[in-house]
């Protein structure tokens, strides 16, 4: 019946290759059971192809991570929309200007320690001035076109929040364990979805990812230390980033993974 799940979960989601697959089903009974199942399956998990398939205008985005370390980035707004963004500049150890007539606690306590520069009072066009990158978290709708439209005007990357015409890139939900970082984005379109992916991405990927990887880093310099040739150093570092490569680090250090706590 593994043949007949297969089958009945690629209808719902690609009925166009009804026929096709169909063909390939022999067994007199899976056929018959297929015949009452599918129809009522695709009847309740059928989705409008206006909403399941993108828009040919639909921009593709470019998924990069970006060093903004000591590049001056600016925040327009300093509510609690805001606050995470600016957290994570500054997490990115950006050059942070605050441009808001009021801020959280956070914005207050982090201008106090200096770690950004806060200045409580509406947005001004020069605000923009040397900017390498923008967020705009404000209730204004005109702040944040001007913010935009400005930002476009001068080629400076923007990200206006809640906003997907008036932004240049998405804040992606990411999944941490020390460096590793995965980002997944919907490209605006659901951030529950997002946020329910990097959920499982947390129970798959346990806290010894974290351990693991920074082991990783030393190893891959002791071996690009060593006179290896390009084929023996790549087979040894694919070896060591294998699911038996975190076994055994796991086994050495009297620790188990995510997946064997399941």
């Amino acid at each position: 019946m593994k043949s007949l799940a297969g089958f009945a979960f690629c209808i719902v989601h690609t009925g166009k290759f009804f026929r096709v697959i169909w063909s390939s089903i022999h067994d007199v009974q899976i056929q018959a059971v297929a015949r009452t199942l599918l129809p009522r399956l695709a009847r309740r998990f059928a989705v409008r192809d206006d909403l399941a398939l993108l828009p040919d205008d639909a921009p593709a985005l470019f998924p990069v991570f970006l060093k903004l370390a000591n590049r001056h980035c600016l925040a327009v707004g300093g509510g609690k929309v805001a606050e995470p963004r600016i957290e994570s500049l500054l997490a990115a150890k950006a050059n942070v200007l605050v441009v808001a007539p009021k801020g959280t606690s956070n914005v207050h306590q982090w201008a106090k320690e200096k770690k950004l520069v806060w200045e409580e009072r509406p947005f001004e066009l020069h605000d923009l001035n040397g900017m390498g990158l923008v967020i705009c978290a404000t209730s204004s709708a005109a702040t944040n076109r001007a913010v935009y439209e400005e930002s476009q005007n001068r080629g400076v990357l923007c990200n206006v929040a809640d906003e997907p015409e008036l932004s240049d890139f998405y804040f992606p939900t990411v999944m941490r364990r020390g460096t590793l970082q995965i980002a997944v984005s919907t490209g605006g379109n659901s951030l529950a979805l997002e946020e329910r992916l990097c959920q499982e991405l947390h129970r798959l990927y346990g806290p010894e990812y974290e351990g693991w990887i920074e082991w990783l880093g030393k190893a891959r310099a002791s071996i690009f230390a060593d006179p290896l040739s390009p084929r023996r150093r790549k087979t040894l570092l694919r070896k060591l980033a294998s699911e038996r490569g975190l076994e055994e680090f796991m086994r050495r250090r009297g620790m188990s993974t995510a997946g064997e706590n399941r």
